[in-house]
């Protein structure tokens, strides 16, 4: 995977000096990642840990669900990529941006065919990641969607919100903490 792409993301509108006081600094965690890889079938496991180290490299405080949540989704749309965009789009693009409130994960190729989440066939055994992924993202309160591209491409997003993991139970006694 070239991951020469990955960066701290764009700096706030304003330019330098835009924040004038502590409070209203971005988070260590907040940017924008990308990487690209071929779109080929050893790209899923790689976009996958990719994300999970990100995630844990910039301290995002994600719960546990939420990760696994968010490695699925990517399992999902970069599989998406390689099986039906491949022969169009020999590289696709994974994208990361982590904000104060909220995680999106995102695939780009250069395939136009934009894919829709289709009603679950029970005779076949294929064809539902994207509902998996519209299902994942909604139990979460997150939101998802196919957006073309300038290049006439198209981008597959989820955005999960991010609530920070909450502390063991001291007692495992299974309680709700206050």
């Amino acid at each position: 995977m070239d991951s020469s792409g990955w960066g701290s993301g764009p700096p706030p509108e304003g330019g330098p000096g835009v924040y004038p006081d502590t409070e209203q600094r971005p988070l260590s965690y907040e940017g924008v990642w990308r990487f690209t890889a071929p779109a080929t079938d050893a790209s899923v496991p790689q976009a996958r840990h990719a994300v999970r180290d990100l995630l844990a490299r910039q301290g995002v405080p994600a719960s546990d669900d939420l990760v696994h949540s968010l490695l699925l989704i990517v399992s999902e749309l970069v599989t998406n990529a390689v099986r039906h965009a491949a022969l169009l789009s020999p590289i696709l693009a994974v994208e990361v941006a982590v904000g104060a409130e909220w995680v999106r994960v995102s695939v780009e190729d250069n395939h136009p065919y934009r894919p829709t989440a289709l009603v679950t066939d029970h005779g076949q055994t294929g064809g539902r990641g994207l509902l998996l992924v519209r299902e994942v993202t909604r139990e979460a309160g997150g939101a998802c969607d196919v957006e073309h591209t300038a290049a006439g491409g198209k981008v597959i997003w989820a955005a999960l919100p991010l609530k920070p993991a909450r502390p063991a139970d001291p007692q495992g006694l299974g309680l709700p903490l206050p």
